[in-house]
């Protein structure tokens, strides 16, 4: 646990010297003035709604869980599990989807690769989710009909090539005959691609992606308008399709490059994409960028580590503490990691 704590705080003053340097670069003058003038309950809703999106996105884990008939959890336990995962978004190693499965076989006796299936399934309708909102998005300043030709060809595509078995197998099968060094990684990444695929066709059937998507969208929706929200604090008036574009792009950019959180990447993109796409004053967007980060990044670590205190005041040593779980196998830990949103 302490070791967990020491991660976080690491990451955090990362975030602090982000943040300042943001600020100093801004002037912090400025940024000053603009928060003295802000309205600090948009704030307050916009937390509300990024736990919106955590509700949402808990619904999804309980309906995976019912696909695999893993029974026995009780509700509130099921929701502190899932939301105990959220401890581990700013740590380097991006391990924090596989906490879930491991606090569950701790306290349940659930193995870990029972729900590895849904870490998964969770990443690739989160993916389909916030590429539907860029596309949507996009349809909203000029030359976005690109964006959403653009999004509405990965998500058919991706849904083509997790649930077409004939596809991604014959997609597999090529890689270890890439050229030079692109084939020896190829070979060695097809049996691992191919595992996850196996578990993932269980619960990412066409039929079976349907709900689960649609509360990706509503969920990762939720935090798009925590910024609209944010910036109408600051009495900016750029129209919710447009904010809802700029948050999910900052995301998925975040999540595509390996740095704890995203940190650095969606800050920077969120704050560019409002100053110039936007039109949102600079200093408005820098001091915008960090409040949003704040009620959604920042706000999860906290509702996790929340969470997981109230896992291990009901049942003590028995979360983080007791008999050590069995470590999740190099292929399950590579692939249950790849970070989407």
């Amino acid at each position: 646990m302490n070791n967990l704590v020491r991660r976080v705080v690491l990451v955090m003053l990362l975030g602090v010297v982000l943040y300042g340097a943001l600020v100093l670069y801004r002037d912090a003058n400025l940024i000053a003035a603009r928060l003295s003038v802000y309205a600090w309950s948009t704030f307050v809703i916009a937390c509300a709604l990024a736990f919106g999106n955590y509700l949402l996105r808990y619904l999804k884990w309980e309906y995976y869980l019912a696909r695999l008939d893993i029974r026995g959890v009780p509700k509130l336990e099921s929701l502190l599990v899932f939301l105990s995962g959220f401890v581990l978004t700013v740590t380097p190693g991006k391990v924090g989807e596989v906490f879930k499965s491991l606090i569950l076989f701790q306290l349940r006796k659930i193995p870990i690769e029972r729900t590895a299936p849904i870490v998964i399934a969770e990443r690739v309708t989160d993916l389909i989710g916030v590429i539907t909102i860029i596309a949507v998005g996009s349809a909203s300043f000029p030359g976005g009909a690109i964006w959403a030709g653009f999004g509405a060809f990965t998500v058919i595509a991706l849904l083509v090539f997790v649930s077409v078995p004939a596809v991604n197998g014959a997609v597999i099968r090529l890689l270890p005959r890439l050229p030079g060094p692109l084939g020896r990684v190829g070979g060695k990444l097809a049996p691992k691609i191919n595992e996850a695929l196996g578990g993932l066709r269980t619960i990412v059937s066409p039929a079976q992606l349907v709900w689960p998507t649609l509360l990706s969208i509503g969920a990762w929706s939720l935090e798009g308008i925590g910024l609209w929200v944010i910036l109408r604090g600051f009495a900016e008036q750029a129209s919710m399709p447009l904010t809802m574009f700029f948050y999910s792009t900052a995301t998925l950019a975040g999540a595509l490059v390996p740095v704890p959180g995203g940190l650095g990447v969606t800050e920077k993109l969120l704050e560019e994409q409002m100053a110039r796409l936007g039109g949102v004053e600079p200093a408005t967007a820098t001091a915008a960028m960090i409040l949003v980060r704040f009620a959604t990044l920042w706000f999860a670590v906290a509702v996790g580590f929340a969470a997981l205190a109230l896992l291990r005041a009901k049942h003590g040593a028995a979360v983080l503490g007791g008999e050590p779980a069995p470590s999740p196998s190099e292929s399950q830990r590579n692939l249950l990691t790849e970070r989407t949103p």
